[in-house]
């Protein structure tokens, strides 16, 4: 036995997807026993927890066989050598399907209460169960979270057989599993406890997960002169600021990185508006992708729409731009009459801000990877040009888009304070 029960799995499995918490990921388990051994990970990770409601479809002499599985939105993996070598009629397997299809249902509406699914689109989702043996519902797992637009699709197990990898390794990008024994006969063998586990407890740890992280926000679509803009909206319970983000280049509200540092924003008690500064029909023209005047002035835009919301009235405002957002960022917050209180640059191109640089009046830092020279020397550049409070922040070893290990927290945390700084004293009167 190489473990207790699912919960210290799940600490255990923790350890060997840590290299994916700078990723923004999602994880995403099996119900039912997945999910005790996901809401660990997910809390090591300090990432949503969300299910994937998976039902095996056995073989109607050998239930434990599978011949294939079912997902939510009709997705379905048949293992057809299971089916031939069983015999199963299509009447059979129809019937099979049918009855756990509906039970599917049952579980996804129970289990849920309501809540809508966490977004996927654009991220890494690691998908949890507390092991394989056939592998039929981990493989229709995959498919379906990479059918909802997952970025990058990481399945993690705590055991599974030594074969696994060849069986499962085509429908994800990585496959983690600190045990693949020889000799594989259930997965229940190496488990001291094995209990089932029950609706009650799958409904508990997920409302427990889904009350103890701040929310990814709302959906919302902004008229920004005749654009319609979408963002992501969330202001949390007495919210001590409001800070909008700027994308860069080839990037959007569903950045990984930018949705990373938002929920470490909200966690210390700021709203955050993620924000999409051109329509899906622009993105592809380069040349609106690096123009500082319309993205700067569709920022200043939708400034004023959102603080004239009522869950935002009276809130400061600081802008969050990375790589070409950030000039926006400066862009706008030069703007005559719109008081921004701080800007924050991740990785960013000031420097496009040109004229515009001396005439802010933020507090503004800068932040670039030590390893990021070329940029770096353009932020020392725009730093220079600055007349507002500001300071250059290098974090050692970090690359453009801060990627390695513990580089992101590193821009979270100098954000975070930085806001917290500059906005906690900050003038609200938007009367111009």
């Amino acid at each position: 036995m190489y473990y207790t029960d699912r919960e210290e799995a799940g600490r255990r499995l923790a350890a060997e997807v840590e290299r994916w918490r700078d990723a923004d990921p999602v994880v995403v388990a099996l119900p039912r026993g997945g999910v005790p051994v996901a809401a660990p990970v997910a809390r090591a990770l300090g990432a949503p927890l969300d299910i994937c409601v998976i039902r095996k479809l056995g073989v109607p002499a050998q239930p434990e066989l599978g011949m294939g599985a079912i997902g939510e939105g009709g997705t379905r993996v048949v293992n057809e050598a299971v089916v031939h070598g069983a015999r199963v009629t299509a009447g059979q397997f129809a019937e099979v399907e049918r009855r756990e299809r509906a039970e599917l249902e049952r579980r996804a509406t129970r289990y849920r209460r309501g809540r809508a699914p966490v977004a996927v689109r654009g991220r890494t989702v690691i998908v949890v169960d507390d092991g394989v043996a056939t592998g039929s519902t981990a493989l229709a797992a995959c498919r379906i979270v990479r059918a909802r637009g997952a970025a990058r699709v990481v399945l993690a197990v705590p055991v599974a057989p030594a074969d696994w990898a060849r069986r499962l390794g085509p429908d994800a990008d990585a496959l983690v599993c600190p045990h693949t024994p020889a000799r594989f006969r259930a997965i229940g063998e190496f488990y001291r406890d094995f209990t089932q586990t029950s609706d009650a407890e799958v409904e508990r740890l997920l409302h427990e997960a889904a009350t103890a992280r701040p929310a990814d926000g709302t959906e919302i679509t902004l008229d920004a002169g005749g654009a319609d803009l979408r963002g992501t909206l969330a202001v949390p319970p007495d919210a001590v600021g409001l800070v909008l983000f700027a994308h860069g280049s080839g990037s959007g509200r569903h950045s990984p990185r930018n949705r990373h540092v938002a929920g470490e924003l909200r966690r210390a008690g700021l709203g955050t508006l993620l924000l999409d500064l051109l329509t899906p029909e622009e993105e592809p023209d380069r040349a609106k992708v690096f123009d500082p005047v319309l993205l700067g002035g569709r920022l200043a835009a939708v400034t004023r729409l959102v603080t004239a919301r009522p869950d935002c009235t009276g809130l400061p405002v600081g802008y969050f731009g990375a790589s070409t957002g950030a000039a926006a960022a400066l862009w706008a917050a030069a703007e005559p009459g719109l008081p921004v209180a701080a800007v924050v640059s991740r990785g960013g191109r000031p420097d496009l801000a040109g004229d515009r640089l001396p005439e802010v009046t933020a507090a503004t830092l800068l932040i670039v990877g030590g390893a990021d020279t070329a940029v770096l020397e353009l932020n020392r550049r725009a730093a220079d040009a600055l007349r507002c409070e500001h300071e250059l922040a290098v974090v050692p070893g970090a690359t453009h888009l801060f990627e390695e290990p513990g580089a992101l927290a590193a821009v979270s945390g100098l954000a975070a304070q930085w806001f917290d700084r500059c906005l906690a004293t900050a003038v609200t009167d938007w009367t111009t």
